[in-house]
């Protein structure tokens, strides 16, 4: 009888119910070698197998000005969002020594810039390396701590695995992550394998056992193929049909030549005519010397070559609606800008549910797993959190008026200090303080500090 039962037996008696403590069923028959990872990725295009795959997606994000537009769309909002802990009931020193060592604010608290920066741990550093899970699938991180003189662990980095030095990926049957498996390096070393327990994984849209995750580029990758050819037929329509086609029209044979001379005649001038053509080059100097009799023309397509420039706009489109960037194609020939605002609300959720998948691995496997080693895991921790993206309002002059005098805002120094910044305005000069502690001005109080002058005298 394990433990969970007999609990339950002593609660709820003898007719207390069966208490599930272990798995039946399983999300894959054991740990997964490299050709059942393709298989459990439920890849169907032989292009896109891992690691095969990687080459292709950095291709797309490397060679598209399209795909290359929609991932910095999705990118840099979240990573220009304002990160900060959370206290959550955390003590007071946990909060601090997380806050300190991710280099985050803690919310509702004023900013304190760390006093040196080089060799500490860089959250917009990480957030970025993070983000790579989104064109390849996932991104590995490796916990790396240092102790300190009174023996807490500090963050030192959180070393990023790159998807290319992967070799394996070692998965319970359960579908729990196992291991990561990298080449080795040199002749001397074999494989490397890390453990999930410094492990920090960062994977998109993972389904079971499938530890690769799925690129958020997989469902464009038809149209980037298709476009990709589009443009090199248009490419190469303009280079065989920008100037036209030389065509040499040779002399005719003197009529008195035989018809051994006859053939010789043509096969030098076809000869002749065709090295003409070849070389034919526009330019300052270019020219051509030809023959009684013979011609040169440029000749151009007969009829109309096949416009691919809508194609190729249909394509970029799709690529946008991948990742529900609809907004990137407003303004050309799919719609007007007026319908900005309702495609960026769809947008926006987007990215707030990726920075909420990447703070919910952040929480569990860099906050908690620092707290669990330094206090325990009873200790409470707290959270890291992103600011909603999309959800500010102008901070204009009207409004901050507006929220005064409703009592919702103090016209207390952080607001002025915070007005004076967002309107770029001068920083105020405490040494000539136009009111004293007191509330009097500054002349009452120095007529105050002297003794037998009245305002009258000054």
């Amino acid at each position: 009888m394990s433990w969970l039962t007999r609990i339950a037996d002593r609660i709820f008696g003898a007719a207390a119910p069966a208490v599930a403590s272990s798995e039946l069923g399983y999300q894959t028959g054991g740990l997964l070698s490299w050709t059942t990872l393709v298989e459990e990725s439920g890849e169907s295009n032989p292009d896109l197998y891992w690691p095969e795959s990687l080459e292709v997606y950095d291709r797309m994000r490397s060679e598209d000005s399209q795909v290359g537009s929609v991932l910095r769309a999705v990118v840099l909002p979240i990573m220009r969002a304002d990160w900060m802990i959370d206290p959550a009931g955390a003590r007071d020193e946990v909060i601090q020594h997380v806050a300190t060592d991710l280099g985050l604010p803690v919310k509702g608290k004023p900013v304190e810039a760390p006093i040196r920066t080089k060799g500490r741990f860089s959250w917009v550093e990480h957030l970025r390396l993070a983000l790579l899970e989104l064109p390849h699938g996932h991104s590995y991180f490796e916990q790396v701590y240092y102790l300190d003189a009174f023996g807490r662990a500090h963050i030192r980095k959180l070393a990023w695995r790159p998807p290319r030095t992967i070799k394996d990926i070692k998965v319970a049957a359960d579908g729990g992550l196992v291991a990561i498996v990298q080449h080795g390096v040199g002749s001397s070393k074999g494989a490397v394998t890390i453990p999930v327990d410094r492990l920090v994984a960062y994977v998109n849209e993972r389904e079971g056992a499938n530890w690769l995750g799925r690129s958020l580029l997989r469902t464009a990758y038809k149209n980037w193929l298709l476009k990709d050819r589009l443009l090199r037929i248009q490419a190469l329509s303009a280079e065989r049909n920008g100037l036209g086609v030389p065509v040499y029209t040779g002399a005719e044979a003197p009529a008195t030549a035989s018809v051994e001379d006859r053939e010789r005649w043509n096969k030098a001038e076809r000869e002749g005519g065709l090295k003409i053509a070849k070389n034919f080059r526009a330019g300052e100097s270019a020219g051509a010397s030809l023959p009684a009799g013979a011609k040169m023309e440029l000749l151009g397509v007969s009829g109309k070559t096949p416009d691919t420039d809508p194609m190729i706009r249909y394509h970029d489109e799709q690529i946008a609606r991948a990742v529900l960037a609809h907004f990137l194609n407003l303004g050309t020939e799919t719609g007007s800008w007026a319908l900005g605002s309702t495609f960026a609300n769809f947008f926006t959720d987007s990215l707030n549910a990726v920075a909420q998948q990447i703070a919910d691995v952040a929480q569990q496997h860099i906050i908690e797993d620092l707290v669990d080693l330094n206090w325990g895991p009873n200790e409470p921790a707290p959270r890291i959190i992103p600011a909603k993206i999309g959800s500010e309002h102008p901070a204009t002059a009207e409004a901050i008026k507006l929220l005064v005098e409703a009592g919702v805002l103090e016209p207390d120094g952080t607001l002025k200090s915070h007005v004076r910044t967002l309107y770029g305005l001068p920083v105020a000069d405490t040494t000539n303080a136009d009111e004293a502690a007191d509330g009097t001005t500054q002349s009452d109080a120095d007529l105050k500090a002297t003794p037998g002058t009245t305002q009258e005298d000054t």
